[in-house]
């Protein structure tokens, strides 16, 4: 099967920044882009694949012909036709809402499809840049309220100065925002479910304030505290090294120099390849050969066994 890359679908959002487009290479005059789609089974935001054999397919519908010589046999079982992953670029010009997802039962309680753990690997962002994640202070759920109604809420929660190549794991029930100035790859579950906490009491072009999800995040909120919400890692040349690994997906970071083959033989999933800087040619065993670089996004299918990957390029790698 072919390695798939897909259409992005660019957001724009009234937070949105400029660094996505010259970020991807395109030639595109659209403004505020806050975000980049770049592999997507979401309903009503599926991607749709750029060139091949499959060109202008919708990835649902791919996975639902391919079944698991796409995605893999026990992620068939699990997620059906719904591609289980959605990759994103985010570009923050204003700081974002404070957030929080459910997991899996609780969103299903409140009668969602699914819940949303998620990472975030942040890329060449302002100086300034900072994100907010987790709570640094040990507060309830009447606190929180109270918190929330006063804009202290923001006080609560641990932040970080952001700086390239940082990396964040966001489980659901984890508060946390993305603010002024950050540029980050996210990878996460296919959900859309996203409970506001805090807005910072702004409002939209015609006077109103934003939805909050006050009572339904009180319910998604893991009110542990943590030292550190960082994800500690060591870099490494020439092989990866693992980022995140959970039950909805495993991460990890190359920065490669010189070829390298990356075996999947043994893995009943398939991966997705995030370029993060410089250039590289992907070559199946088969002989199908791929142009892979910084601001690309690529699907290698379940099929695949063995991949080689040559020049000189970082790349997030992650799959179910």
């Amino acid at each position: 099967m072919e390695i798939l890359k897909f259409e992005p679908s660019l957001k724009s959002t009234i937070w949105g920044g400029s660094k996505i487009i010259p970020f991807k290479g395109l030639d595109s005059e659209q403004v505020n882009v806050g975000e980049s789609w770049e592999v997507s089974g979401v309903k009503d935001n599926e991607s749709v694949v750029a060139d091949g054999k499959y060109k202008g397919r919708s990835l649902n519908g791919l996975v639902q012909e391919l079944k698991e010589q796409l995605v893999g046999e026990d992620n068939y079982r699990r997620f059906g036709d719904t591609f289980p992953l959605l990759v994103k670029f985010i570009d923050a010009r204003q700081d974002l809402s404070i957030q929080v997802h459910p997991d899996d039962e609780t969103a299903h309680r409140q009668g969602k499809p699914m819940g949303k753990t998620e990472m975030w690997y942040a890329l060449e962002s302002d100086e300034d840049a900072m994100l907010r994640v987790g709570l640094k202070e040990t507060i309830t759920p009447d606190m929180y309220k109270d918190m929330v109604e006063d804009g202290s809420i923001v006080d609560a929660l641990a932040q970080y100065n952001l700086k390239a190549d940082d990396c964040f794991f966001i489980p659901a029930g984890r508060i946390h925002t993305i603010c002024k100035g950050a540029f980050v790859a996210e990878i996460q579950q296919t959900s859309d479910v996203t409970y506001r906490i805090y807005d910072y009491k702004r409002k939209d072009k015609e006077g109103n304030y934003r939805q909050l999800h006050t009572k339904e995040a009180a319910e998604a909120i893991d009110y542990t505290v943590q030292d550190d919400y960082r994800t500690q890692y060591v870099p490494m040349k020439n092989e990866g090294v693992q980022l995140v690994s959970c039950p909805f997906f495993t991460t990890a970071v190359y920065d490669l120099d010189e070829p390298m083959t990356l075996d999947y033989s043994e893995l009943d999933s398939f991966v997705i390849l995030i370029g993060l800087k410089g250039s590289a040619v992907l070559v199946t065993s088969d002989g199908m050969e791929v142009s892979f670089c910084q601001g690309e996004t690529v699907l290698l299918p379940a099929t695949t066994d063995v991949v080689k990957v040559t020049g000189n390029i970082k790349f997030l790698e992650t799959y179910v």
